[in-house]
């Protein structure tokens, strides 16, 4: 079964299981069974049914927005990443900045 990468900010809807262990042919179809396990999940990671904008989604190495999206077929023991976008803080300078 493909395995999702918890980022530490979202673990406290998943029981502070940094990794979870889901079934499905696509990328939504194991987001959608890993908010079937973890439903307090789904408002953070989707909007409807499309991925929130802040949210990356990554097959190993490859952005999953740069492969077929959430139609991106996966293999049985695919490894998934959830990486949110990070914005905000300031620079050296002292001014308002994005900084990931």
């Amino acid at each position: 079964m493909a395995t999702i990468k918890i980022p530490t900010p979202l673990r406290v809807y998943t029981d502070s299981q940094a990794q979870i262990t889901v079934s499905g042919a696509t990328i939504g179809a194991a987001l959608d069974d890993l908010t079937a396990q973890y439903p307090e999940l789904r408002p953070h990671l989707f909007n409807g049914g499309d991925l929130r904008n802040f949210v990356n989604v990554f097959l190993d190495d490859e952005d999953v927005r740069f492969l077929d999206g959430l139609n991106t077929e996966i293999e049985t023991d695919a490894n998934l990443r959830i990486i949110p976008s990070i914005a905000g803080g300031k620079r050296d300078d002292g001014s308002a900045g994005r900084t990931g």
